[in-house]
């Protein structure tokens, strides 16, 4: 979809878990990402989903830290998250929380020290009101996932906006973060050395 736009750079990339010469040859004076890969926990295995949730951002922060100094990576978490993992924390949460804690680790390592590492948990991701993605939005999933998506956010919107992520302002922010100077951030909503950002603390960023 960013193909042939003037302010892109495509690059087809296969195996998240490596990065040669040639592809980091490409990215090259890049200075900051948004990593938003990502899946349902129900879609995958659990095998499946340790991998994209947690060895691919892992592989990414290792092999982009290289690329300047400082190098912003801003990981797409999720409310739910934990870095404090209990019996009743979901799977979902206890791994992205394990990908946070592994990433502020990374920070102190030696060869790594560049990487400033930003983990943002949204809410409920919301496209409603942002029409420039709709036509970009995946239609094959589930039928039931279809109607009860739209329907589950809607009652939030109205009964619990604050735990609502628009996807206009989230992806403003998330982009604001990584061309940032990648110091650590302060304010409501924001935790872990400054570096894990609630779903109050990305809309308190975004002004809503």
């Amino acid at each position: 979809m960013a193909e042939g736009h003037p302010k892109a750079n495509v690059i087809l990339h296969a195996d998240f878990n490596k990065y040669p010469a040639e592809t980091m040859e490409k990215m090259k004076g890049a200075s900051g990402c948004v990593w938003a890969l990502g899946v349902s926990v129900v879609d995958v295995s659990k095998k499946d989903y340790e991998d994209i949730t947690f060895s691919y951002p892992l592989a990414a922060a290792k092999s982009f830290a290289s690329l300047s100094e400082p190098f912003k990576l801003v990981y797409v978490s999720g409310e739910g998250a934990t870095l404090s993992p209990g019996f009743l924390t979901p799977f979902f949460g206890a791994v992205k929380g394990r990908t946070e804690a592994a990433l502020l680790d990374l920070t102190t390592q030696p060869g790594y020290t560049a990487l400033k590492p930003y983990s943002v948990r949204p809410a409920g991701v919301d496209p409603k009101f942002h029409e420039e993605i709709h036509e970009w939005i995946p239609k094959l999933r589930p039928a039931a996932k279809a109607i009860l998506g739209p329907v589950a956010l809607g009652v939030m919107r109205n009964v619990s906006p604050s735990m609502i992520s628009p996807t206009r302002d989230l992806g403003k922010v998330l982009v604001e973060l990584a061309m940032s100077d990648g110091q650590p951030l302060t304010g409501g909503g924001v935790s872990g050395d400054g570096r894990t950002i609630s779903n109050v603390g990305f809309r308190r960023l975004a002004g809503i």
